[in-house]
Parts: C-alpha cells; sequence; structure tokens
C-alpha cells in the first residue's frame, strides 16, 4: 500500500545534553506512528515517510528535496523551510536522521554537516522527537548486516514497504532510515525504556 513521494522537519536530539544517548524520548508502542526519515545533503536531500505499528510498515510519500547550486546559506534555507513544509503537509509525529559518515575530504564533510544541523534545526523547531542512525546501523537493521551493499539496502526497502517502482536513491535512503527508526521504536529494549520513563515522569509529579 503506498502513496505519493515529495518533502519535510523535527525535536529534541539528546546527544551530548547531560551525557545522553542519540535516541528521542523513549514511547510505548501502541497504536501507528508515522515517521520521517531524512538523508541529509547540501545539493539533494531525501526524505520519505511511512507508518509503523510494530513490525509492519506502510509506505506514505517519499521524494528530493533539490537545493542546486546557488550560495551555501541559501541552500541551507531551503533545506530548512523544504522540511517544515513537508512536515506541515504529512504531519509526522517522529523523525529519523542519517548520521554523518567521516569524509577525508574537510570541506565536504563540514558542508554536510552544516545541512545535518539545518535539517534537525527544522524538525526541532516543530518539536518531533528525533532519533539518529549510522549508515551501518540501517543497513543492519533493513538487510541484517551493517556491511551491506548500497544496492542490497535499497531493494529491501522497496520489499518491505511493498512498493512498485524504485524512489530515487537518496529517497531510497531515507526510507531505509525511517524503516531502522521503526524497527528500533518496536524492539523490547525500546518499549522498556518507555516504560522507565513513564515512571520516572509520575515520580517527577509527585
Amino acid at each position: 500500500m503506498s502513496h505519493s513521494g515529495q518533502c519535510l522537519c523535527f525535536p529534541f536530539f539528546r546527544r551530548g545534553i547531560e551525557g545522553g544517548s542519540n535516541r528521542p524520548e523513549p514511547r510505548i508502542v501502541t497504536a501507528s506512528v508515522r515517521i520521517i526519515g531524512i538523508d541529509p545533503g547540501s545539493r539533494v536531500t531525501g526524505w520519505g515517510i511511512i507508518e509503523t505499528s510494530g513490525r509492519d510498515y506502510i509506505h506514505i510519500a517519499n521524494g528530493c528535496l533539490r537545493l542546486g547550486d546557488g550560495p551555501f546559506d541559501q541552500r541551507l534555507r531551503a533545506l530548512f523551510e523544504g522540511l517544515q513544509a513537508l512536515v506541515a503537509e504529512h504531519a509526522p509525529q517522529e523523525a529519523a536522521l542519517e548520521d554523518v559518515f567521516m569524509n577525508k575530504n574537510a570541506m565536504s564533510a563540514l558542508k554536510l554537516g552544516q545541512a545535518r544541523g539545518a535539517a534537525l534545526a527544522a524538525v526541532a523547531c516543530l518539536h518531533l522527537p528525533v532519533a539518529a542512525y549510522s549508515p551501518a546501523k540501517v543497513k543492519q537493521s533493513i538487510v541484517g548486516n551493517g556491511r551491506a551493499e548500497k544496492e542490497q539496502v535499497n531493494h529491501m526497502v522497496r520489499v518491505l514497504l511493498n512498493l512498485t517502482k524504485a524512489p530515487q536513491a537518496d529517497a531510497a535512503d531515507a526510507l531505509g532510515v525511517a524503516i531502522s527508526h521503526a524497527h528500533w521504536r518496536a524492539s523490547p529494549a525500546s518499549r522498556l525504556d518507555a516504560m522507565i520513563a513513564q515512571a520516572d515522569a509520575k515520580v517527577a509529579q509527585q
């Protein structure tokens, strides 16, 4: 079951905050949840939206924000505004982002980090919980092998979402990130974290 393709935004990222992890505030997995996955880039940013309840995934939309070759600050602005427009249109409840991997080219790594920062800020301003996953973790979640080839991951994304047509490469990567987040939040460890967080919240209110 699939829908159309398009662009989007997210909330608090906990890495570095009082020694917290990069996972969002845990929640009990009950009803379906809509997730936006983001594969940030300084020229092209892929995005993909799915709904999940447990281990079931439904494709909602996917696409790419094409930022062009203009001034870098304007590309970041287009990325920020494009993601926010996508969130407003598709109303995801959580966001997941692909982590930046080390690049031998320092300037390329810096620009990618800045694009990732713009994406984080865009969704954070809209109060979405956001998680980050390394490329290896995404591959492990989808294929079962953290060193899987990109083609293997894209193939499994098509299979898991029952897509008749292959998404664009960057959009497929973003859908993979969304599926990885859905996989994590349905895990026993996630449910335990959510129960502990709820218990802590009740104690704090007393």
